[in-house]
């Protein structure tokens, strides 16, 4: 079987089914027959559109009303497959098509599908002979032409490879005609062609050959041996050729059925006849017998349900050989003699009191083998039930939910299903099926509103809480536990989820992104609220947002349109009148609503009694009669505003050439273009200026934090000297006697010291008002500056000297000494080379000079007691204060220096040092003691407080002074 050439078709026919859904497609393939075990008969679930998966969760079977299983499922793989070889002739006979019917079943959901499997016929089979001998006594005076009907042959395969031909061998007296009959089949025919003759041939032995059309040919063959008789030249003939009759199924074995009847005219053994079946095909033989009187009588059980029509065919032979034949044709009428038989397909033991009207529970086939009225079906169910049955397509039932169930109010249901046909009586029959109800999560989360809807402003913050949704569950503990879930969906293409969110465990809707009145205004989205059961319910409302608009967008000029090429002029004939439309500005905003109001006014205009603009339609007219002295160039400029909260606005730039013709119109043009050229390059040079000045200030600022690092690293140096201290290198002199008295001889100076923790490089002490270089003439009468020729000029000393102190006035002798009013300044010192302190001290002077400068006893005496006051105050003030030590030459005494410790300030301490109070009184009474003899007015009395400490001077400072001094 294996080498021979199989075709397999396949045929998948889909088909819709109104009444119910359960049945979905009927597939039908076409397989040859005898093929071997394992063989695949198709792809079930390719063909029918399932996947493997639901074959084994559905647990997919084969259900058929036969007992025999010819093919079987395998759910791994999807395929039908060969389960033992199937011979079609056994199965079927002589019937086409031959096929097997059976259903897929699947449950969860309970689904079936209807298959046929179509078995197509391979030449198997030879033609055979029941009888392969035949023998036949012809009379020799039998003529040309006369007839002797053969055994036909018989072959179990149909179509091509059934019987197709005959042959005969030899021919010298016999040829073979075939007839062809009303069922398809052919009566084969021996005819004499040449006359006999018994002295010459008695015996002959003819070979029948039967061939069928198969490739390759098969072929069956019988023998026929004719012995020639002597004379009988009649022949039996019927009296009619054909005979009908019909009797029912089930009719009792032995009854007559129709009695045929032959004559022959011969007379004595000629003319008896004897009546045979000939059609020995099939089971007629089993099911039909003939008498020698003609009677045709039931051999065997007749029913309907397997053949519904026979032809018999009968032959009359006389004792001389000659013989004829006729036919009966016998119908068969039904009866109701079978019951329905309910078979159950598939069904189910329990349901969830959730199932929802129409769940299929359970499915059966109900088959009547009867037909017309007595094969027809109807189901019913006990009454009361919440099921009904539904028919799917012929002999097939759904039993079916029709109502909501409560397992509360029943747990439990008996359904009796009742089957009968229609047939006189009515047969039937009926089956019990238990259901179970079980119970399930069966509430689910109920919102408060069928539907939500909020607003929000567009332009919001992504994050922004819209509103709140709410929905209660009537369940209790874990299945009340409501969680919101954004169901899937797209607004303008985009994912709902890209707009907003929904808090799983509050309901809170919030914003994803910053809406956009302009592309979106509103939107629809679903929330579902799902219970925390098992299975979860749920339930979903509809919200919908409103975007509302917000003034966010300017206006945009449509005309005149602004470009980046040659200005485009409205032409004004100077002999337009008032009112003349000069053109429109043409303004769209798209915002809504009065955010979209637009107005226009001229905002820059040359000459604003020329023109004006509407204020709603944006028309540029004139207002009064154009004149010659008008500018043939008008610029305006009108700018477009929204009605807004906060409005918005565009200015567009409108060209108006005055003139009347158009070549005074393209110089206009010209002139713009220039005009614009010109505008172009100021823009760049302003430019270029800001340039400039930004490259400026960053340099300034690259220079000011340099000389700052530079400062600061001096200081960090300064620090880590530590007690490395430079001692304030010798000064010369600040006081010299021009006038010859020799009263100043020799020179003093200043020792500093200083604590190691100062970390400056500068120090303040208070001295008396005194100006640094001073002469005194011989009359005492007036003070005049001098200073070294080589140091000062003229010029240099008027511009450095101060108002001068009250105390001028009065002579030396009669000068207050202690007592006097004193105005201590501070004097900034600062530490530098040796030789640059010889060129150039660095002891500033005080506000004013001395028209008679002290002894220098005086000063020494002052030196004195501010150092006793130093060092009697550093005692008391600890660590961290500058002493002061002074040296001076041994030719001073201190019976003449006058007490200068009235005021003295400490650098580095909040303490200043002030005369004992005897020093103070005994100072005060000379003052009384010299105010007569003063012929001046009293000096006006001087601030007390000290100045504060002057600034470091540093080398740009330095520069600075030096050329104001030049000035």
């Amino acid at each position: 079987m294996s080498g021979r050439t199989m075709a397999r078709q396949v045929l998948v026919l889909f088909f819709s089914l109104v009444s119910f859904s359960s049945v979905r497609a009927q597939v039908t393939y076409s397989v040859p027959e005898e093929m071997p075990r394992g063989s695949v008969v198709g792809n079930i679930a390719q063909d029918l559109g399932l996947e493997i998966k639901r074959l084994k969760s559905g647990k997919a079977r084969i259900y058929t009303t036969d007992s025999a299983e010819h093919i079987e499922l395998n759910r791994d793989r999807g395929l039908l497959l060969i389960k033992e070889k199937i011979d079609r002739e056994a199965l079927c006979g002589q019937t086409t098509p031959c096929a097997l019917h059976f259903q897929i079943i699947l449950e969860n959901p309970m689904e079936f599908y209807s298959v046929t499997v179509e078995l197509t016929d391979i030449n198997d089979n030879p033609p055979y002979f029941k009888i392969d001998e035949m023998r036949f006594k012809i009379s020799e005076s039998a003529v040309p032409g006369a007839i002797f009907v053969l055994e036909i042959a018989e072959d179990p395969d149909v179509g091509m490879n059934g019987l197709q031909s005959y042959s005969l061998h030899p021919t010298d007296h016999f040829t073979l005609k075939l007839q062809k009959q009303t069922d398809g089949s052919n009566m084969v025919e021996m005819v004499l062609q040449k006359s006999l003759d018994r002295e010459n041939k008695e015996q002959m032995t003819l070979v029948l050959t039967a061939l069928d059309g198969g490739d390759p040919q098969l072929t069956g063959t019988a023998q026929i041996h004719v012995t020639v008789l002597d004379v009988n030249d009649n022949a039996p003939v019927f009296t009619q050729k054909v005979y009908k009759t019909s009797i029912t199924e089930n009719t009792a074995i032995g009854t007559a059925v129709i009695k045929v009847s032959a004559n022959d005219a011969d007379e004595g053994s000629n003319s008896k006849i004897s009546y045979s079946i000939k059609n020995t095909a099939g089971i007629i033989s089993k099911l039909f017998d003939i008498g020698h009187n003609g009677e045709l009588k039931i051999l065997g059980n007749i029913d309907y349900e397997r053949f519904h029509h026979y032809e018999i065919h009968v032959q009359a032979t006389d004792e001389g050989g000659l013989t004829d034949r006729c036919k009966i044709e016998v119908d068969i009428a039904d009866i109701n003699d079978n019951s329905p038989v309910i078979n159950i397909m598939s069904k189910l033991n329990m349901i969830p009191e959730d199932s929802k009207p129409g769940t299929v529970i359970t499915m059966i086939n109900v088959q009547d083998p009867d037909s017309g009225e007595n094969g027809k079906v109807y189901c019913t169910l006990n009454e009361n039930m919440p099921f009904t049955l539904k028919s799917t397509s012929n002999n097939f039932f759904s039993l079916v939910t029709d109502l909501n169930l409560d397992r509360e109010r029943d747990s439990e249901y008996n359904i009796s299903i009742k089957c009968a046909d229609e047939g006189v009586p009515s047969l039937s029959s009926s089956i019990t099926i238990p259901i179970q109800i079980t119970d399930v999560n069966d509430n689910a989360p109920v919102f408060e509103k069928s539907s939500y809807e909020a607003s929000v402003l567009e332009n919001n913050t992504p994050g922004l809480s819209i509103f709140r949704i709410n929905a209660r569950d009537a369940d209790q503990n874990q299945n009340a536990r409501v969680s919101y879930l954004l169901e899937d969906s797209s607004v303008n293409g985009v994912s709902v989820s890209s707009y907003v969110s929904v808090m799983a465990d509050s309901g809170v809707v919030q914003a994803v992104r910053s809406f956009d009145y302009e592309q979106i205004k509103e939107f629809r989205f679903c929330v579902r609220a799902q219970d925390g059961g098992s299975p979860p319910l749920s339930s979903n409302v509809t919200v919908r947002i409103i975007i509302q608009d917000q003034n966010d967008n300017a206006p945009q000029i449509l005309y005149p349109v602004q470009t980046g090429g040659s200005p485009v002029a409205e032409m004004v004939p100077r002999s337009a009148d008032v009112g003349y439309l000069v053109t429109k500005v043409v303004a769209v905003d798209v915002d809504s609503g009065q955010n979209a109001w637009l107005s226009y006014k001229l905002l820059k205009v040359a000459d604003r009694a020329l023109f004006e603009v509407g204020a709603q339609n944006g028309e540029i007219r004139t207002i009064r009669q154009v004149t010659d002295k008008d500018a043939v160039k008008q610029k305006l400029t009108v700018v477009v505003e929204d009605n807004g909260q906060s409005p918005r606005s565009a200015t567009v730039t409108v060209n108006v050439a005055v003139a009347d013709s158009f070549p005074e119109l393209l110089s206009d043009l010209t002139d713009f273009t220039q005009d614009k050229l010109h505008n172009e390059d100021l823009t760049f040079y302003l430019i270029f200026a800001l340039a400039a000045v930004s490259f400026l200030f960053i340099m300034s600022l690259i220079a000011i934090i340099s000389v700052k690092c530079y400062r600061w690293r001096r200081e960090r140096l300064f620090y880590k000297s530590g007690a490395n201290l430079p001692v304030i290198p010798y000064y010369p002199p600040l006081y010299a006697d021009v006038g010859g008295t020799a009263t100043l001889q020799h020179t003093y100076n200043y020792d500093v010291c200083r604590t190691t923790d100062s970390r400056k490089s500068d120090m303040n002490f208070l001295k008396p008002s005194s100006q640094s270089f001073m002469t005194l003439d011989s009359s005492e009468t007036q003070t005049l500056p001098h200073v070294h020729g080589e140091r000062l000029t003229h010029e240099e000393l008027q511009d450095q000297q101060k108002p001068p102190s009250a105390d001028w006035r009065f002579p030396q002798n009669q000068r207050p000494g202690p007592s006097g009013q004193i105005q201590f300044q501070s004097t900034y010192l600062k530490w530098i080379p040796t030789r640059r302190a010889a060129a150039t001290p660095e002891v500033a002077v005080g506000t004013g000079p001395w028209p008679n400068p002290p002894t220098e006893a005086e000063q020494l005496q002052a030196l004195m007691a501010a150092a006793n006051e130093v060092s009697e105050a550093t005692n008391t003030l600890g660590p961290g204060t500058m002493g002061l030590s002074t040296r001076y030459s041994p030719q001073f005494t201190l019976q003449h220096v006058p007490d200068y410790r009235q005021n003295v300030y400490i650098p580095g301490s909040t303490a200043t040092l002030t005369a004992n109070p005897q020093q103070q009184l005994l100072q005060q009474q000379q003052q009384q003691q010299l105010a007569p003899q003063q012929a001046l007015p009293p000096p006006q009395p001087l601030a007390t407080q000290p100045e504060p400490p002057k600034a470091a001077q540093t080398p740009a400072s330095k520069k600075k002074s030096t050329k104001k001094e030049k000035k």
